[in-house]
């Protein structure tokens, strides 16, 4: 599925569609790859799916401590856990910040930006999303 996205507004509403969609695996985490270049929106999407699940924090790249968790209330997932793997070498890299113990836990969601740097180590995501800025201003979004 593709979407096209012209305005922060229409993110917020897409992600509120995406979170409606998602519900917790029986087996794990729920695992969903954001891919795209630099400035497509990965982190954006994230911080809009943030705010449909409720999270009051101010929500930011973790690109440099690599991960934040954000503990949820009332709803289906109990943790949102946001990676950013730009600054890794290699998948062995998500090692130090528990990445094997968070896919254990059915309540975790999370949001793994630049899957191709940890490839090695990751397993078949739940979903993978592709974000490409368009010429316009614009943001195509594919979900796969």
């Amino acid at each position: 599925m593709e979407k096209k996205i012209q305005t922060f507004a229409e993110l917020e509403t897409e992600a509120t569609r995406f979170v409606k969609e998602m519900s917790p695996k029986v087996d794990g985490a729920t695992l969903v790859t954001l891919s795209g270049e630099l400035g497509a929106g990965k982190t954006a999407f994230t911080k809009a799916v943030a705010f449909a699940l409720g999270v009051e924090e101010v929500v930011t790249s973790p690109t440099f401590v690599l991960e934040k968790i954000y503990v949820l209330h009332n709803q289906s997932f109990k943790r949102l856990v946001h990676i950013d793997a730009y600054r890794l070498e290699k998948g062995a890299d998500l090692a130090p910040l528990g990445f094997d113990e968070l896919m254990k836990d059915s309540g975790d969601l999370i949001l793994l930006e630049w899957p191709e740097k940890v490839i090695d180590v990751l397993p078949k995501p739940s979903m993978n999303i592709s974000i490409v800025a368009d010429t316009d201003d614009s943001r195509v979004i594919t979900y796969g």
